[in-house]
């Protein structure tokens, strides 16, 4: 029996990549989707913080959905569709906007990280990059999910959307489920194979460092060759001291089960570590590869999936968030009768 309501999301900001597949498709599709009631969303408004092609961005909103499905999640026992098709996400997020500040906003560490990368480009900064953790606590909220997977780098939202939660509910009543945050194991937060002290993410100018779910064998296996190690010849699992190898060290122990610590002893060199490593990715990456070539081929059911996991998620927030306006003060958009009748 499921016995908690599970909420996760991935932006199409990017082709997804071998860091979204360890650390949370994966997870999603042998644990989430079935210990829980889970909704798995691409948080495609959230895209919308920086600059988008309007082209660009409908694709890889469908790549990202169709990779999800290839993935394995299963719309039969979970719930997979996109954030702008359910209305309830930005009718939620400007009541918590409301009883935000300005100035837990603006210490979002990830509010200030993006804010510098923008300024360094000469970009401007929209004011959605400072509300959208905002958004992301709607998008938890409105379906009263209990547990949120997210990377480390995420875990500051899930605590904003605690805090605005409480504070929701001590001003007007209880109304919203408090969320927690929860985190995979190994390989939680796949890094850069050319720069192992960053995170593997979807935006990279050369590409080099990132494995991307519909790389070819042979690219993936050129990446992994050329990934940066460390000075000295020991195989050895050092998160600080050693992060490149420790890094292919805890790509392959997610990718074949096993242990970081216990595999470095295998290994007396890079090159047959890396080797072991490229190889074990090629061969995760293999089927999910072949479910999205079938899922491309069947445009209408991905459509099929988006629109029924729509219309479900709808009925799932639409109650919570009618609660959130009848709470915060907002009248019902039909009036009973007896109130219709006094202001006659």
């Amino acid at each position: 029996m499921k016995m908690t309501r599970v909420f996760s999301g991935i932006q199409p900001t990017g082709h997804l990549t071998l860091g979204n597949y360890l650390g949370a498709l994966r997870r999603w599709v042998e644990t989430d989707q079935h210990q829980a009631d889970a909704l798995f969303c691409v948080v495609d408004l959230h895209a919308l913080t920086v600059d988008q092609d309007p082209a660009r961005l409908r694709r890889l909103s469908r790549q990202t959905a169709t990779l999800m499905l290839a993935a394995g999640l299963d719309p039969a026992v979970c719930t997979v569709f996109l954030q702008s098709h359910v209305d309830e996400h930005t009718r939620l997020s400007y009541l918590l906007e409301c009883v935000a500040s300005d100035g837990e906003m603006r210490r979002m560490i990830q509010y200030k990280e993006k804010v510098a990368r923008q300024q360094e480009r000469g970009a401007g900064v929209r004011l959605s990059l400072l509300t959208y953790p905002v958004l992301m606590a709607a998008d938890i909220l409105a379906y009263g999910a209990g547990e949120v997977p997210v990377g480390d780098d995420q875990v500051q939202h899930v605590e904003l959307a605690r805090d605005l939660a409480v504070r929701f509910n001590q001003r007007y009543g209880h109304t919203f489920v408090v969320p927690k945050a929860t985190r995979p194991g190994v390989a939680a937060r796949v890094m850069n194979l050319q720069n192992p002290t960053a995170k593997m993410g979807k935006s990279d100018d050369s590409g080099l460092g990132v494995v991307y779910l519909l790389d070819e064998p042979d690219d993936v296996r050129k990446k992994v060759m050329r990934a940066v190690t460390d000075s000295g010849r020991d195989v050895e699992y050092d998160r600080e001291g050693r992060p490149g190898v420790a890094n292919l060290l805890e790509i392959l122990a997610a990718c074949t089960g096993g242990n970081p610590e216990s595999l470095a002893g295998v290994y007396d060199s890079y090159g047959a570590l890396k080797k072991d490593t490229a190889d074990a990715v090629v061969e995760v990456l293999r089927p999910v590869q072949a479910r999205h070539r079938e899922l491309c081929a069947d445009p209408a059911f991905v459509e099929g999936v988006l629109r029924d996991g729509a219309e479900k998620a709808r009925a799932m927030a639409r109650p919570t968030v009618d609660a959130a306006y009848r709470a915060i003060g907002l009248l019902p958009p039909v009036f009973d009768s007896a109130l219709s009748a006094a202001h006659r």
